[in-house]
């Protein structure tokens, strides 16, 4: 903002930010974040949490919402800062939403999973009552800066967690992508999604990966930001897996219970004739050189059936379900039967 800037360095007035960090990336970069205020000469606060899906409560916001009234920031001018992975963007998000009715924030992603999905669109919210973001909003940040070196320091499983969120977008809408992960998916995972000079074979992967995955996210949040139309393709493996997340906690991580969905519905689509026995082995074959699992004991019969129920009350009286009828191409439907989706549940588990 050219009035901001020329505020600060007139002189005139001093630069402050809120800063939220995950506790576990403050430890790694936290000493990075405070230089880079400190030599920009910028007053800041840092407020570390433990920022899980077990944190992620009511409780946490209104804790950052102490101290940023503590802090006492311009609410037009000051974003908040959220660095850390989804929970801490959505909690952060939620914080900020509710602050003077709306304070502006800033989305700073440090998983894979938060780089390619809550990174991009408008959602934040917190659980509720056992119940996986019961509670939240619609308000967009007013930027989310994208930085890849911080995936390197995360864990291999968190990688294959995020690539979970990346083969939904690949299979709903981009054969293409779909592609790039099954040619360079454990190059993606040994190499943490950094870019090298000097890998040939693999072009730069990981750059194109992100880019496809966020821009084919975007085509779909962007004209539906507030979901007032329910019939939403990247709902793909979100039909079941807020259940199963919440109901085995901490044992699955959300791409990780995203691509258990993604697998059983894989098989309803198979079984309803939309894809082939062969495409259906090439997505379960991809999904096992992502290290993602494609099964789960938690994942029941009776589970399935009262997630879709859930589904119902939430989506207008119809399952609204979203299935790949290809590679890279999907519809969504509202006439799957009990019966179709009992006996895919039969070979899942069979195989």
């Amino acid at each position: 903002d050219p009035q901001q800037l020329e505020l600060v360095t007139s002189g005139k007035r001093k630069l402050r930010r809120f800063i939220v960090i995950d506790e576990v990336v403050d430890e790694l970069y936290g000493s990075k974040v405070r230089e880079y205020f400190e030599e920009n000469n910028v007053q800041h606060k840092i407020l570390a949490l433990p920022t899980t899906e077990e944190t992620k409560s009511m409780e946490l916001v209104l804790n950052i919402l102490q101290e940023v009234q503590n802090f006492s920031i311009d609410r037009r001018t000051e974003p908040i800062i959220a660095i850390g992975g989804g929970v801490c963007l959505d909690i952060v998000g939620l914080a900020a939403s509710l602050y003077r009715r709306r304070t502006p924030y800033i989305r700073v992603p440090t998983t894979l999973l938060s780089y390619v999905d809550a990174s991009v669109g408008a959602k934040n919210g917190v659980n509720f009552l056992q119940c996986k973001n019961k509670l939240g909003g619609y308000t967009p940040p007013v930027a989310s800066f994208l930085d890849r070196s911080f995936i390197q320091s995360i864990p291999r499983r968190h990688i294959s967690n995020g690539l979970g969120e990346i083969l939904k977008m690949a299979l709903m809408k981009h054969k293409g992508l779909f592609d790039l992960l099954k040619s360079h998916g454990k190059y993606l995972l040994d190499t943490k999604f950094q870019s090298y000079s000097g890998s040939a074979d693999h072009r730069d992967a990981a750059l194109q990966t992100t880019r496809i995955a966020i821009e084919t996210m975007l085509e779909e949040l962007a004209p539906n930001l507030w979901e007032d139309d329910l019939d939403r393709l990247v709902d793909f493996g979100h039909l079941i897996s807020p259940e199963l997340e919440m109901r085995v906690l901490p044992s699955l991580m959300h791409g990780e219970a995203v691509n258990i969905d993604m697998a059983f519905m894989t098989y309803v689509a198979h079984v309803r004739g939309l894809i082939t026995d062969e495409e259906k082995e090439q997505i379960i074959q991809c999904m096992r050189g992502l290290e993602l699992p494609v099964w789960h004991g938690g994942c029941s019969w009776s589970l399935i059936k009262r997630a879709l129920m859930e589904r119902l009350k939430h989506s207008g009286g119809q399952p609204r379900m979203p299935l790949p009828t290809g590679l890279g191409v999907a519809e969504i439907f509202n006439d799957t039967s009990e019966e179709t989706l009992e006996r895919a549940y039969k070979l899942w588990v069979r195989d």
